[in-house]
Formats: C-alpha cells, sequence, structure tokens
C-alpha cells in the first residue's frame, strides 16, 4: 500500500472516537464537531476503503467484523502518538537550558551578569557550558550558544548577531608611559597568535613592544594585564568591565576586527520553556554593551 492510499487522519480520528465511545453523538461532543460532521467522515472513510465499518444496531451503531479490526488498529496507532507526544512535550519542558559560550566571553562578560537574569527569571533553569567554534547540537544536547562568528555556519543554523568584536591595548594606569615609549611586554592569546602584529600593521604610528608573550586564552591574558605583567591586545567584551571600573586603562579605544558575536539556534529543535526570555535578555545586555 502506498502512504497516498492511506485515508484522511482526521477521517480516521472520527472513526476511532466513534469505535471506542460507541457512539456518533458521543464522539462528536469530544471532537467538538456536529453529530453530522462526524458521520459524513466516517462514511467517507468506509467509502474511501470500499468497506462496511458500522451497521444500525437499535438507535446506536455497531462495528462490523472489518470495523472492529480498523478500531483496533487505530485505537493502537492513536494511543502511541499521544504517548509519543507527551513525552516529547514533557522533555522539553522539564530540560534546563543549556548555554554553551565561548570560555573567555563567558568568565569576563556573561558570568557577571547572569545573576540579573536568574533575579528576573528564577523559574527558568539554565545551565552554562564553555567551548569555542563549530558545535555539533545534537551531540552535545546545547540549546542555545554564543560565538564569535569567524567560522563557517550551518544553514540549518539561526543566527542573531549580538555585538562587533572590537580590540585594543589594555594596561594598568601605571604601565601608560612605558607602552607609550615601546618599554612593555605584548600580551597576546594563542589562540588568536597573529592579533598583535595584525593590530600594530593597522596602526603604524602605535609603539611597538620589546617582546610578546602569548597565554591559554584571552581570560588568562587580561588577568596578566592586571597584574601588571603586561599590555594585553584584549576584546573590548573581555576587558569592558575593567575599563569601566578604572582597574585598566584603554589608552588607544577599541577597533572593530571585523567581525561579530551570534548567537546560534538550530532552526529545527524543541523550544524549551524560558528560551525566548533568555535570548531576548541576551539580545538585551550586548545593546547596553554597544551603546
Amino acid at each position: 500500500m502506498r502512504r497516498a492510499d492511506i485515508p484522511c487522519l482526521d477521517d480516521l480520528r472520527a472513526f476511532e472516537t466513534v469505535a471506542r465511545l460507541g457512539s456518533v453523538r458521543a464522539a462528536a461532543i469530544e471532537l467538538s464537531l456536529t453529530h453530522g460532521a462526524v458521520s459524513r467522515r466516517v462514511s467517507k472513510l468506509a467509502e474511501m476503503l470500499g468497506l462496511r465499518l458500522l451497521e444500525p444496531d437499535g438507535r446506536g451503531v455497531r462495528l462490523t467484523p472489518d470495523g472492529e479490526k480498523l478500531a483496533a488498529t487505530t485505537g493502537r496507532a492513536f494511543s502511541a502518538i499521544m504517548d509519543t507526544l507527551a513525552e516529547i512535550r514533557s522533555a522539553a519542558s522539564a530540560a534546563p537550558i543549556l548555554l554553551s559560550c565561548e570560555r573567555s566571553l563567558a568568565m569576563r562578560w556573561l558570568i557577571p551578569r547572569l545573576s540579573g537574569f536568574q533575579d528576573k527569571y528564577p523559574h527558568i533553569d539554565v545551565h552554562l557550558a564553555t567551548g569555542g567554534g563549530a558545535l555539533d547540537f545534537a551531540r552535545d544536547r546545547v540549546t542555545l550558544a554564543i560565538r564569535r562568528l569567524d567560522f563557517p555556519v550551518e544553514p540549518e543554523w539561526m543566527i542573531t548577531r549580538l555585538m562587533p568584536e572590537r580590540v585594543g591595548p589594555v594596561m594598568l594606569h601605571s604601565h601608560r608611559q612605558r607602552f607609550d615609549r615601546g618599554d612593555y611586554v605584548a600580551l597576546g592569546s594563542r589562540t588568536r597568535p597573529n592579533a598583535w602584529q595584525m593590530w600594530l600593521d593597522g596602526h603604524p604610528s602605535a609603539p611597538r613592544p620589546r617582546s610578546t608573550r602569548l597565554l591559554d586564552h584571552h581570560f588568562l591574558m587580561a588577568e596578566a594585564a592586571l597584574a601588571g605583567l603586561g599590555v594585553a591586545l584584549a576584546p573590548q567584551a573581555i576587558a569592558a568591565d575593567d575599563v569601566t571600573s578604572g582597574r585598566l586603562a584603554a589608552p588607544l579605544g577599541f577597533d572593530a576586527d571585523g567581525t561579530d558575536y551570534g548567537l546560534i539556534q538550530p532552526r529545527q529543535a524543541p523550544t524549551p520553556a524560558g528560551l525566548a526570555e533568555l535570548r531576548q535578555w541576551l539580545v538585551g545586555q550586548s545593546m547596553e554593551y554597544v551603546a
């Protein structure tokens, strides 16, 4: 049998309800249809199959032998569909939102702000995971990801751009004179080993460092700058709070490098409760950062 030969689902549902309740009138009430509409759907089904499914029984109806066979199968099928839908809905509503974020951005930008979301939405369960670059949403069970969009994105991903990536040298205020005369250590990250050279090429009048030191991650680089170990070429999002508080200085400001941070979400995926609120909050936080 071809799939095109399978009867209309609405007709099968009407027949299954009549068979289960033993009454067209009762079926009409359960399905929120008129008595005539239920009768027409059952008649249409019988005509398509070329079978007699119901027969008069006093003032009601009863199943024919063929009707009993079809009723048993449709009953099992609809029960299986209902059980599966209940399982899916339960899992989607109960599962926490797993938010994946690049490690340094999570430590220096997201985590300091995340308590504000929890205070506003205490009923929404958000778990945080760290990671960078491309990811497998199904394998890693990630709901939503924040990434610097410097890699190819999949066509089935939905992208919401959050904020541009801007970079610039940051340092202790006491290091400013050493920076101006080129007597400083340039702190960089192994995740972007050529960042200093690219920045210096774009700023030919900026003082050159006496040496360069690479650390594993941007958050370590920022901590090294705070400890007075040198001048960090930091993404603005990583250093913004320290610059705002006055712990670090950014005398030359921050320049866009042509990339953006974005929210990534699979288009075809269950939507757990609270995801819309989290997305809206993240967009709002990024707008404040950009401003």
